[in-house]
């Protein structure tokens, strides 16, 4: 079939549309967004129990999603059992009920083709269910069974405790494990909780005995904080959820404030020697916590910097200009309850591991002692300003970070974070982002961790004369590997390559 629009009528309308067009992408022209952000008010519910609940309608699909966020963490490990809040999360719904074992649990959800996971972390626990909507009744009802009853099953505790100690072997295997746990122990201290370690003989020690009084002591309605979106009527949603956390069979305790004794270790450079082809770097600085009034303003610096993936500096010059490394950037996160550092990094070939870590400190002194451009400044805060609506595009998401907000104790403090967050943004000029970088970013107080292969970086790239040590103003320290399974420290030689005939 022809088609029904006369050629000459569309030809008369083409001169018209094309006019419209610019001819370069950014010439082109939107209207002023127009956003703001969800009013939490409209989805807060203070249950009776205990909770509070941050209730969300969407009729889109017949799904419901029921997120618990719960006060608890591997901080409340007691010592010789470093693991036990991460074998209570995770068994928690894969370790059975008191109705039904393990097996049987997992093939009713099977049959339901609905979801359920549990999980603790370093400072909170989270239960997550989703399921058709039309199966509510039921998830809710084997919910309530796992946060009151569960079985901790003991061949699934026996089960993963081996997976534990399989994966804690293989610990040294990967340059990017071992920089992980060393940059923590230098940015925190070996005395501080997020670096005790869990070892063979930790979660040996782990009984069912002290899954059920972990998980009494803190799996109580008082520790919640509930996100739920989905297909629901709200008002019988919120009566579901009174029902769900009435009458709890135990009574908890309120968990101490998490503890806050970080101390980071001197400026140096700090060597762990592993026969890797490329060493891998991360330069570190004191950092902040995010109700730090210039953290908006250090956002803002840390994208040019680093944090902009190709439009910051490091990446442009470690990769772009230099082609030493696929990727390099840097971040400047804010910390909850305790500062988080600042983070450079970056890995490449042996012999240019120094020369690129020049560079980076270079580009902190640089952004330190000159004003930013206006371009820069400008693609910076539109990265900020212009996804901001990204936060929030579905339900889910506004269900989730609403129910952090809470969590975290932002929402009680600053109740109009998120509506206040651009403006913060777009007040940030090129005044204050060197002012933040200057008082920030001191390179004298610089910590250099580095994992790779000590004799090959060491001897430097052979056009630019730039030992590490000379960085920073501290020496050059070698770290040990440690064993995996004690993580005592090992012979210093313990990462060098074998000998060879």
């Amino acid at each position: 079939m022809k088609p029904i629009f006369p050629t000459a009528i569309l030809l008369a309308a083409w001169p018209i549309f094309a006019a419209d067009i610019p001819d370069r992408p950014e010439k082109l022209t939107f209207p002023p967004l127009t956003f703001e952000p969800p009013n939490p008010a409209d989805y807060r519910v203070q249950l009776k129990a205990g909770p509070v609940a941050y209730v969300v309608a969407d009729k889109t699909l017949p799904l419901v999603n029921v997120s618990l966020l719960v006060r608890t963490g591997n901080y409340l490990d007691p010592q010789g059992r470093e693991g036990l809040a991460e074998f209570t999360g995770y068994l928690l719904a894969r370790g059975g009920t008191a109705s039904k074992q393990a097996e049987e649990l997992e093939e009713r959800l099977a049959f339901l083709a609905a979801g359920l996971s549990s999980s603790v972390g370093d400072d909170s626990g989270s239960v997550n269910l989703n399921l058709l909507s039309k199966d509510l009744p039921e998830g809710l009802a084997i919910l309530r069974e796992v946060l009151t009853a569960p079985r901790f099953q003991s061949d699934k505790l026996d089960l993963y405790r081996q997976q534990s100690v399989q994966g804690m072997k293989q610990r040294n295997d990967d340059s990017s494990a071992i920089d992980a746990r060393e940059r923590e122990l230098l940015a925190y201290g070996t005395n501080f909780w997020a670096c005790r370690f869990t070892t063979q003989k930790s979660v040996a020690a782990i009984t069912q005995d002290d899954l059920r009084e972990f998980h009494r002591k803190w799996f109580v309605p008082g520790n919640f904080v509930v996100a739920v979106n989905g297909d629901f009527d709200r008002a019988a949603m919120v009566a579901k959820l009174e029902e769900l956390f009435a009458n709890w069979p135990f009574k908890g305790e309120t968990p101490p404030p998490i503890p806050t004794n970080t101390a980071m270790a001197k400026p140096g450079v700090y060597m762990v020697n592993k026969d890797v082809n490329q060493g891998r770097v991360v330069i570190m600085l004191p950092g902040v916590k995010r109700d730090d009034p210039d953290f908006p303003a250090l956002q803002v610096m840390n994208d040019i910097l680093g944090g902009g993936g190709f439009t910051s500096r490091i990446m442009n010059r470690v990769r772009s200009d230099e082609g030493l490394a696929y990727g390099a950037g840097s971040s400047f996160p804010g910390g909850i309850e305790y500062a988080r550092p600042f983070q450079a990094g970056f890995a490449s070939k042996s012999r240019t591991v120094a020369y690129a870590a020049s560079i980076v400190v270079e580009e902190l002194k640089r952004i330190s002692e000159k004003p930013v451009s206006d371009e820069e400044l400008n693609t910076a805060k539109r990265s900020f300003i212009d996804t901001f609506p990204e936060n929030f595009n579905t339900k889910g998401k506004v269900a989730a970070i609403l129910a952090r907000e809470e969590f975290t104790g932002r929402f009680a403090r600053e109740p109009n974070f998120w509506k206040t967050w651009r403006g913060k943004i777009e007040a940030v000029d090129q005044a204050t982002v060197q002012r933040v970088a200057r008082e920030r970013l001191h390179p004298d107080q610089v910590v250099v961790l580095v994992v790779g292969q000590k004799d090959e970086i060491l001897k430097g790239h052979p056009d630019h004369n730039t030992p590490l040590e000379k960085l920073v103003n501290g020496p050059l320290v070698e770290l040990p590997l440690r064993d995996p399974l004690t993580m005592a420290p090992l012979p210093l030689d313990a990462g060098k390559p074998p000998a060879t005939n």
